[in-house]
C-alpha cells in the first residue's frame, strides 16, 4: 500500500456542497448561463454612461453593486471548479469543468471590461467628484485603485483579446503544471525499506531527522523532477515568455510591475524589503554554521537544511494539531477560535493525502455569500501544525473580510500573507511559553528559525531567481534546463554562503514551485508578512488585550484600503527602511539565543 494513505488526515476531505455539489450539479449549469445574461444586461444597460460622466452618484453606486454581483456569481463558479479540480487532478471531468468556468469567466469579463476602461478614462476632476461623494465611499479605495492601472490598459478590443487567449496559454499552462506534478511519485529505498510516495510527502521527509531518509528523499525527488523535466521546462519557458509579452504589451516599465500593482506597494517599499533582507543574509549562515556543531556534521547539505535539531520531537497527528492551534487562538481571541473551529466542524479542510491532489497547501476565500476552504496535504510532521495555524490565519481573514463584499473582499498578497504569519507566530508562542527545559527551547527555537529564514530569505532569494530567469530569458530567449538550474543555484548559494553545500543535483528544484508557475514574482510577499507579523506581534506584547480588537479590525477592512494606510491605522509605516530592520533585529536575536541554549546545553 503506498504511503500517501497512511496519514492521520486521511478521510479529512472537505464538502463543498454550499457552492455546488459536483460538477453535474443543475445549479452550477444555470449559474453559468446567468452569469452570460447578466455581464450581458450590464453592458446594455450602462456601456457609454461612464465615459460621458452619465451617471449620477447614486447611480454610479448601484451600478457598482450590479458589478460586485456579477463578479461574486463568477467567483462561485470559478471557486468550486477550481477546488473541484484541486481535489484529484488527473480527472477529465474535473479539468473540463475547470476550463469552462474560466471560458465562461473570460466571456464575462469581456463584456464588463468597458466599465472598468470609460472609468480610467475619466478626467482626474471628474472621478474625483466621484469618488468624495457620500454615495461612493464604500467604493471610494477600489475606484482609485483602478485607476493605477490606467497607463498600462489597451483598447477595450485588445483587452477582450487578451483575456480570450488566456485560457489557451497561461491558463492552460497552470492546468498542465498541476496536472503534471500532481501525478508524480517519489520512490526510494533507505535501511532497505521501499518507500513510494506523493511528492508533497516525499519533500516532507527533509523534515524528519534520519539523514540516510533524507538523502534517498531528496535524490529521488530529483530524479523524479528530471523525469518530468521536458515538460516542466517547456511550461516554466511559455508562463515566463507569456508574462514577458503581456509586459511588453502593457508597456510594464519591469517584469514586477503587475505583481506590485496588485499588491497595492510601490517598488521602493518592495526594493526596501529585499535590500533589508539580503543585507542581514549573514544570519542564515552563522545559524547553520551553529547547526553543523550541534548537529556534528563536517558538512550541511541541501537535504540537512530543514532537519529537526537533535531531541525528542514527536510527531503529531492531525486531531493534535487541531487543538493545538485552536488553544493558540483562543487564548489570543476566543472570536478567532470560534471563526476557526467552524473550519472543522463543517469540513471546510481538505487535508487527506492522495494521488492527483494538488500539492501544497492554500485557503480560498471563495465569495462572501460562501465562506473560504482549505487545502493542506498533512504528513503528520510538526511543522503540519504550523502549517494548519497559518492557512486558518488565511481563513480566518478571509471569513472576517466577507462583510467588505467580492471586490474587496480579497486583501494585496502582502496583507494576506501577515493573517497567516500572524498565526504561525500565536501557535509557536504558546508551544515556546510551555516549555520549562533549555534543551526544548533550543530544539523549537531553531526549528521555528529554519522555518522563519525559509519565510524571509529564501523567498527573497526566490524572487531574485525570477526576477533573473525573466531577464535571461528576454535576453536569449527559451532556456534548457541546465541553464535554468545555474540560475537558481547561483540565487540559492546567496542565502547560505559556505554553510550548507548545495549539490548539483538540487539544482533542478525550481521546477515543482507552484508560485513561479501560477503567481509570478509572489513570494517577496511571504517576506514581507514575516518580518510585519515580527513588528505587529512586538505590539501586541507591549499592548496586550489592547491590541487584539485593533487586529481583528485590521482583518475585517480586507482589500477596501491600502496596506500603507491600513497599517498606518496601528503606528506601522512600512515606508520606513528602518521598519524592515525591526523585524530583522528579532530574528537576530532569536540566533543569539539559540548560541546561547546550545552552549548552556553543552551541544556546542
Amino acid at each position: 500500500m503506498a504511503e500517501t494513505e497512511s496519514t492521520s488526515a486521511e478521510g479529512v476531505e472537505w464538502d463543498l456542497s454550499d457552492l455546488y455539489e459536483s460538477h453535474e450539479d443543475q445549479d452550477l449549469k444555470g449559474d453559468m448561463e446567468k452569469l452570460t445574461e447578466k455581464a450581458e444586461r450590464f453592458r446594455e444597460k450602462y456601456k457609454g454612461k461612464v465615459e460621458e460622466a452619465d451617471l449620477e452618484p447614486g447611480e454610479f453606486r448601484d451600478a457598482m453593486e450590479e458589478y460586485e454581483d456579477i463578479y461574486e456569481l463568477m467567483g462561485k463558479i470559478k471557486s468550486f471548479a477550481m477546488l473541484y479540480h484541486s481535489m484529484d487532478t488527473q480527472d477529465p471531468d474535473r479539468g473540463a469543468l475547470l476550463q469552462k468556468s474560466e471560458q465562461i469567466g473570460s466571456e464575462a469579463k469581456n463584456k464588463l471590461i468597458f466599465f472598468e476602461l470609460e472609468w480610467q478614462d475619466l478626467p482626474e476632476e471628474t472621478a474625483e467628484e466621484y469618488l468624495e461623494s457620500d454615495e461612493l465611499d464604500h467604493y471610494e479605495s477600489y475606484l482609485r485603485h483602478w485607476r493605477r492601472y490606467t497607463p498600462y490598459m489597451l483598447s477595450e478590443d485588445e483587452e477582450q483579446i487578451i483575456e480570450s487567449l488566456q485560457n489557451t496559454g497561461k491558463e492552460a499552462f497552470k492546468r498542465l503544471f498541476d496536472e503534471t506534478v500532481g501525478q508524480i511519485k517519489v520512490e526510494f529505498e533507505a535501511h532497505g525499506e521501499s518507500h513510494e510516495m506523493v511528492l508533497d510527502q516525499a519533500l516532507s521527509v527533509l523534515y524528519e531527522d534520519d539523514r540516510e531518509k533524507r538523502k534517498a528523499a531528496a535524490d529521488a525527488v530529483t530524479e523524479a523532477l528530471q523525469d518530468e523535466n521536458q515538460l516542466l521546462n517547456f511550461i516554466f519557458n511559455n508562463i515566463v515568455q507569456n508574462h514577458t509579452t503581456i509586459c511588453n504589451f502593457r508597456d510594464y516599465p519591469n517584469p514586477m510591475t503587475p505583481r506590485n500593482l496588485d499588491n497595492r506597494v510601490d517598488k521602493e517599499t518592495v526594493d526596501a524589503l529585499m535590500e533589508a533582507v539580503e543585507e542581514n543574509v549573514d544570519l542564515v549562515e552563522e545559524f547553520y554554521e551553529t547547526k553543523s556543531e550541534i548537529v556534528d556534521y563536517e558538512t550541511l547539505y541541501d537535504y540537512d537544511r530543514y532537519s529537526p535539531l537533535p531531541g525528542s520531537v514527536p510527531e503529531t497527528d492531525f486531531e493534535e494539531s487541531r487543538e493545538k492551534v485552536l488553544n493558540a487562538y483562543e487564548e489570543f481571541s476566543p472570536k478567532m477560535r470560534e471563526i476557526a473551529e467552524k473550519f472543522f466542524e463543517n469540513d471546510w479542510i481538505d487535508a487527506e493525502l492522495k494521488e492527483g491532489k494538488r500539492g501544497g497547501a492554500f485557503s480560498s476565500s471563495t465569495v462572501p455569500s460562501v465562506h473560504p476552504y482549505i487545502l493542506l496535504n498533512f504528513t503528520d510532521k510538526p511543522r503540519d501544525s504550523m502549517t494548519m495555524a497559518h492557512e486558518l490565519g488565511h481563513g480566518v481573514h478571509q471569513y472576517l473580510a466577507r462583510d467588505q463584499g467580492a471586490l474587496q473582499q480579497s486583501t494585496p498578497l502582502t496583507t494576506a500573507e501577515m493573517a497567516s504569519v500572524f498565526g504561525e507566530m500565536l501557535l509557536f508562542d504558546k508551544l515556546i511559553n510551555d516549555v520549562e527545559d533549555p534543551e526544548t527551547e533550543l530544539i523549537l527555537l531553531g526549528n521555528k528559525l529554519q522555518n522563519d529564514f525559509a519565510t524571509v530569505f529564501r523567498q527573497v532569494i526566490m524572487t531574485r531567481f525570477e526576477q533573473d530567469l525573466h531577464q535571461t530569458q528576454r535576453e536569449q530567449g527559451e532556456l534548457k534546463s541546465e541553464e535554468i538550474n545555474e540560475i537558481w543555484m547561483e540565487a540559492n548559494k546567496k542565502e547560505f554562503g559556505d554553510s550548507v553545500e548545495l549539490r548539483d543535483q538540487y539544482g533542478w528544484w525550481w521546477s515543482y514551485v507552484l508560485h513561479f508557475v501560477h503567481y509570478p514574482f509572489y513570494c517577496y510577499a511571504y517576506a514581507f508578512g514575516e518580518l510585519l507579523v515580527l513588528a505587529l506581534y512586538d505590539m501586541y506584547k507591549e499592548k496586550g488585550d489592547e491590541f487584539v480588537p485593533q487586529y481583528i479590525d485590521l482583518l475585517k477592512a480586507g482589500g477596501s484600503e491600502d496596506p500603507k494606510d491600513l497599517l498606518e491605522k496601528i503606528g506601522v509605516d512600512i515606508t520606513d527602511p528602518d521598519f524592515w530592520q525591526r523585524g530583522l533585529s528579532v530574528l537576530r536575536e532569536k540566533v543569539d539565543r539559540v548560541e546561547e541554549l546550545a552552549e548552556e546545553t553543552g551541544k556546542i
